[in-house]
């Protein structure tokens, strides 16, 4: 064991390996997520997605640009802004809605809560906030999915969000 009698802690690894992935082009935009998603405006947090793969288990990358004229800039944190934790969540939560909905064939998925939320580094405008999600388990009424935020290839989030249909 390390000084102090504490074991190190392996940083978890990505989902899959984005490197197979073209993350160059988007397979769905704005137009097609606005159709499967409710969302719109300052609250649609997805801008494209790359890849959405509906065998089972779903797979999906999808991405949103960090813009420096959002909202919550100039409030979250003045001069030093911060993309909220909460709106990592939030957009994990529509990254998962969106495949899900696709698989279950439903018209509204509503985000129903979140487990093992970790933070684990900044995400500031300018940047690219890349999701990548797994579904975990699906039912007509219900699903689960691992979701991962990655900014500059390093894993900056990571949460496991869970959906419901009403």
């Amino acid at each position: 064991m390390p000084h102090g009698g504490f074991a190190r802690r392996m940083a978890p690894s990505f989902l899959f390996d984005l490197n197979k992935y073209d993350l160059n082009t988007v397979k769905f935009g704005v137009d097609v997520i606005e159709k499967i998603n409710p969302h719109r405006g300052a609250m649609r947090l997805l801008d494209g997605v790359y890849e959405c793969v509906l065998d089972a288990p779903a797979e999906v990358i999808a991405y949103k640009d960090i813009r420096d004229d959002e909202f919550w800039v100039p409030g979250h944190v003045p001069g030093r802004p911060l993309f909220p934790g909460v709106l990592m969540l939030e957009a994990a939560a529509q990254l998962a809605s969106f495949v899900c909905l696709q698989r279950l064939e439903q018209q509204f998925m509503g985000f129903a809560g979140a487990q093992d939320v970790k933070y684990r580094g900044q995400v500031v405008p300018g940047d690219k906030f890349i999701l990548m999600g797994k579904e975990i388990k699906i039912h007509p009424r219900r699903s689960t999915c691992q979701m991962q935020g990655i900014v500059n290839g390093k894993l900056v989030f990571e949460a496991t969000i869970i959906g419901m249909v009403f």
